[in-house]
């Protein structure tokens, strides 16, 4: 029995079917990327399920997330890409943790642990080739190569790949995806050059993985499609939304005309009504922008969420005849969105904002669950 008022469930066959999808439309090996704790989704079990479904390997943000991964005995190849200047490189070495590095400093603090720990790194290149984020600058590339080709002399690093990432990747025909594609193959021509010459190249985000399969190179690297959102709006990739968030309904209670609800009282109940209480708000990630904009199935009809979202809880306008809703029944906030139930997209429209950004913020109170058709106990991948 569960002991959360909030429960997301976690359709596991839904990400193998969307690593499936991914790689069908990229011809290439596909990194999972699980950062943030899989977008909300549990990094543990989403990473097991797509490496079952053929992923070739992992991608994370932080070295933290790595070790995680690592802990639980995940041994596939884990590719980490942010890093500061506190960022335990010894530790992500002794890991085996691919770095990405995106500077003259990176490169040379893994060096040095390497020299630490007595092994050697194994690195990839993270180019900046037009994003203006992480990524070596143009005007640092000459030297770094030359560093990392010293490096690779010395023994104290691999550079199993180069990478970049793509500004306008939800754009497929913008042409600075063809111009980021082709400033990284110059960078590799340069590091064969120097004899750092990479393993593999990755280049697509998940909208570019779908539909560009020109700048897929050796492997893509979904995130949001892992989890069925949606890379580009309006485009039908034929991707299945993993996770569904329910509630139950707290309170059923009648209000007479003229009632405001919720703080401010942004809105009045024109006539009597009957109204519901749902015991999740913007502490578990129900966005407080969205007050009056949400939707909600229960028992197979839609509601309108009323008044502002609180802390722990909203409110819902069930109508007069109150929708034959009783206080327990469960509550569908978000999910496939199979026979016109909501979605995690229709939030992200209704602030103005991404599914990337509604899904990795559910909020910890949410009881993860997962349903499978495959075993997953025990399994080691």
């Amino acid at each position: 029995m569960t002991t959360s008022a909030l429960t997301a469930t976690v359709d596991l066959d839904a990400i193998a079917h969307n690593v499936g999808v991914v790689r069908d439309a990229s011809g290439a090996g596909v990194i999972a990327v699980v950062k943030a704790d899989g977008y909300g989704h549990g990094a543990v079990p989403v990473a097991r399920a797509a490496l079952a479904a053929g992923a070739a390997e992992l991608g994370v943000a932080v070295i933290a997330e790595g070790l995680a991964l690592r802990a639980a005995g995940i041994g596939a190849h884990i590719t980490s890409w942010l890093h500061t200047n506190s960022a335990d490189f010894a530790a992500a070495i002794d890991a085996d943790l691919d770095l990405a590095l995106s500077s003259r400093r990176q490169l040379a603090a893994v060096v040095a642990a390497a020299r630490t720990t007595g092994a050697t790194a194994t690195v990839t290149v993270k180019l900046d080739t037009g994003l203006g984020r992480s990524g070596v600058a143009p005007e640092e590339w000459p030297d770094f190569a030359d560093d990392l080709a010293k490096a690779v002399a010395d023994d104290a690093v691999r550079v199993r790949a180069l990478m970049c990432h793509l500004a306008r990747g939800d754009e497929p025909e913008h042409p600075l995806n063809s111009q980021q594609a082709a400033r990284l193959d110059d960078a590799r021509a340069d590091l064969i050059r120097v004899g750092a010459a990479p393993e593999v190249v990755h280049i697509a985000n998940s909208p570019a993985a779908l539909t560009r399969p020109d700048l897929a190179r050796d492997l893509v690297r979904p995130g949001i499609a892992l989890y069925g959102g949606v890379p580009i709006p309006g485009r039908d990739f034929g991707l299945i939304p993993a996770m569904t968030l329910r509630a139950e309904v707290a309170l059923v209670k009648r209000i007479p005309a003229g009632q405001g609800v919720s703080y401010g009282h942004t809105w009045v109940s024109e006539g009597a009504t009957t109204i519901a209480v749902i015991p999740a708000g913007y502490a578990d990630g129900v966005p407080r922008l969205a007050s009056g904009r949400l939707r909600v199935r229960i028992n197979g009809r839609m509601f309108d969420q009323v008044g502002r979202v609180c802390m722990d809880q909203f409110v819902v306008d069930l109508g007069p005849d109150r929708g034959d809703v009783a206080e327990g029944d469960a509550v569908e906030l978000f999910g496939t969105g199979a026979g016109g139930g909501p979605t995690a997209q229709d939030w992200a429209e209704a602030i103005g904002t991404i599914d990337y950004e509604i899904l990795s913020r559910i909020g910890g109170r949410a009881q993860l669950s997962y349903t499978t058709g495959r075993p997953e106990a025990g399994a080691q991948w």
